[in-house]
């Protein structure tokens, strides 16, 4: 799981640890409440820099990876009236390049019947924004979108499949606590989202509820 330490990424920890998964936590920093879980916990990797990919490698060796789950992200909210350049790019950084550089560093860890899941948002889908504003998350999740179309085009052969999964408005530190649904109900969804799609869905994008979302 990256972008474990809290929110999402700390209850989907904890939904895999407590159903008996051998569970690899990776964080920028951890957190007491990950502590806790009692899983495997990987430090000092930041998704939004190339650097990540060395200790992630040396981190799962050659360990074979049967959920790969990205969670880590950032939103810092641009308006038309306000559009910082750095905040935007930085957000394509981690929302976009972040995935695709943890996906390429751990391409030797998946296998045949391996699932990758992106944590994505509805906020990037184009058939689905009737209000505008958030520029950088907005723009940085159309394009995580398409790396994981490509990605799973180019891993079907594979046997590998990719999805690109949206949570909910979930009260984290990300949407400064706002959002109607919980960490802890969003990771279920999430999981049981994981658990049911396969190499049949490759490539295509859902809501934690069972929706299929318009790109």
């Amino acid at each position: 799981v990256i972008g474990a330490n809290r929110g999402i990424g700390l209850e989907m920890t904890r939904l895999y640890a407590a159903r008996g998964d051998n569970v690899v936590a990776v964080c920028r920093n951890t957190s007491p409440e990950l502590e806790q879980i009692g899983v495997e916990v990987r430090t000092s990797i930041d998704v939004g820099y190339d650097a990540c990919q060395a200790p992630l490698q040396y981190a799962l060796k050659d360990r074979k990876i049967d959920n790969l789950v990205h969670n880590a992200g950032m939103l810092t909210r641009e308006t038309l009236d306000d559009l910082d350049f750095s905040r935007i790019r930085k957000q394509f950084e981690v929302n976009t390049l972040g995935p695709l550089r943890v996906v390429t560093a751990l391409l030797d860890n998946l296998h045949e019947g391996s699932k990758v899941a992106i944590v994505s948002s509805r906020v990037g889908s184009l058939g689905d924004n009737g209000h505008g504003g958030n520029y950088g998350y907005r723009m940085s999740k159309t394009a995580v979108n398409m790396a994981g179309v490509n990605l799973s085009i180019d891993l079907k052969p594979r046997g590998i499949a990719v999805f690109l999964l949206h949570p909910g408005f979930v009260q984290t530190e990300l949407t400064g606590g706002a959002g109607d649904v919980l960490p802890d109900a969003a990771a279920r969804g999430l999981v049981a989202q994981i658990d049911r799609l396969g190499l049949d869905e490759t490539g295509t994008f859902w809501h934690a509820s069972g929706e299929q979302l318009p790109w």
